[in-house]
């Protein structure tokens, strides 16, 4: 037996797979096929159905990060203002500054975390 028929034994492929697709999903999955390097879309379809991933975003931690940071951001402002002002900063300021950088990388870390596992 030679190679060749030995590979196809091994690659026996009888069940049929097809879908339709409009214009632009056909046109999108072309574009992202030759982004891949890929010229054979069966070859690519293939890939993507057996390797692929599907990554779900949750957004609770990035809305809880952005929501720190927004409160973070206005109290430096209104600190900086008050130094303007007076001249003076107060230790009260600063712990609160230090408060909320630490629960700014507790929710980067946690975001970090989350992606890492998605190798």
């Amino acid at each position: 037996m030679d190679k060749t028929n030995d590979k196809t034994a091994k690659r026996n492929r009888n069940v049929s797979l097809s879908f339709l697709v409009n214009e632009q999903e056909h046109i999108d999955i072309k574009q992202r096929m030759e982004e891949n390097g890929f010229v054979n879309m069966r070859a690519y379809l293939l890939k993507m159905a057996l390797n692929g991933r599907i990554i779900k975003v949750e957004m609770d931690s990035v809305r809880e990060m952005v929501r720190l940071l927004s409160n973070a951001s206005n109290n430096i402002n209104q600190i900086a203002r008050r130094v303007n002002e007076t001249g003076n900063i107060y230790k009260a300021d600063i712990n609160d500054i230090h408060n909320r950088q630490s629960e700014l990388w507790e929710q980067v870390n946690e975001i970090l975390e989350r992606l890492s596992e998605l190798k």
